[in-house]
C-alpha cells in the first residue's frame, strides 16, 4: 500500500505543483535556483581560481585551464534541465548526472582545454615572432571550432552513453550537419565573451544555469538526429 502511495505521488507531480501559470512559474524558478546553486558548487574550483587571477593577458592560458571544472558541471546541468518540468527534485538529477558523467566528460574536456590554453598562449606571443600575425586568423578559427565542438560534446555526453572517441567523431560530423546548433553555441560564446569584457568572469559563472538551459533547449534537434542516426533504438 505504501509503495502504491509513493508511486501515485510521483505520478501526480503535476497536481502537486498546481495547474495554474503562477504555480508552474514558481516551480520553474525554484528549479533554476536549485540548478544554479549546484552549478556554482560544482564550478567552485573555477570560481576560486578566477578570483585569484589578475585580469592580465599573460594569465589567459591559466584562466582557460581554470575553467576545466565547468565542463562536467555544464554536462550535469544540461542533463538536469532535460528532466520534465513537473519534477521538483532537480538536485537529485543533477548529482546523479554529475556522478555518472564527470569522468567521461574530463576524458574529452581535458585535452580540449589543454589545446585551447596552448592556442591562447600562442596568440598572446604571436607579435614576438616574425610573421606570426599571419597565423592569428587560423588560430582563432581553430580555437572557435574546438569550443563549438565542446558544445556538441556537452549535449552528447549529457544525452547518450557513447564511448569518448565515438562521441568525438559524431560531434565533428554534427558541427556542419547541425549548423544551427553550432551557431547557437557560437552565439553563447559571443555573449559570454561580451559579459567578461563588460563586467566580470564571475558574472558568466553566475549565469551558468542560463547557459545550461539554453544548450538543452537548442540541443533538441541534435539529440533527435543522433538518436535516429547513431543508436539502435532508431
Amino acid at each position: 500500500m505504501d509503495t502504491q502511495n509513493r508511486t501515485s505521488s510521483r505520478g501526480d507531480s503535476a497536481d502537486e505543483i498546481g495547474r495554474g501559470p503562477l504555480s508552474r512559474g514558481a516551480a520553474a524558478i525554484y528549479r533554476m535556483i536549485v540548478l544554479e546553486a549546484q552549478l556554482l558548487l560544482a564550478a567552485l574550483p573555477s570560481i576560486v581560481a578566477v578570483m585569484l587571477l589578475d585580469r592580465d593577458p599573460s594569465n589567459l592560458p591559466l584562466f582557460v585551464i581554470a575553467l576545466l571544472p565547468v565542463a562536467p558541471a555544464l554536462v550535469a546541468g544540461v542533463a538536469a534541465v532535460r528532466v520534465p518540468g513537473t519534477d521538483l527534485s532537480p538536485g537529485r538529477h543533477f548529482f546523479r548526472a554529475y556522478r555518472r558523467d564527470a569522468v567521461q566528460t574530463l576524458r574529452w574536456a581535458t585535452p580540449a582545454t589543454a589545446a585551447l590554453a596552448l592556442l591562447v598562449f600562442n596568440l598572446i606571443h604571436l607579435d614576438s615572432v616574425d610573421g606570426g600575425g599571419a597565423l592569428r586568423p587560423a588560430l582563432v578559427v581553430l580555437g572557435t571550432l574546438i569550443l563549438v565542438w565542446g558544445g556538441h560534446m556537452v549535449v552528447l555526453t549529457a544525452g547518450f552513453r557513447f564511448r569518448t572517441r565515438d562521441a568525438a567523431r559524431i560531434a565533428v560530423v554534427q558541427i556542419a550537419s547541425q549548423w544551427r546548433f553550432s551557431l547557437g553555441v557560437l552565439s553563447l560564446l559571443v555573449v559570454a565573451g561580451f559579459l567578461v569584457l563588460a563586467a566580470s568572469e564571475l558574472l558568466v559563472l553566475l549565469l551558468l544555469w542560463a547557459f545550461a538551459a539554453l544548450l538543452a533547449l537548442m540541443a533538441r534537434p541534435v539529440l533527435a538526429d543522433v538518436t535516429r542516426r547513431f543508436t539502435r533504438d532508431a
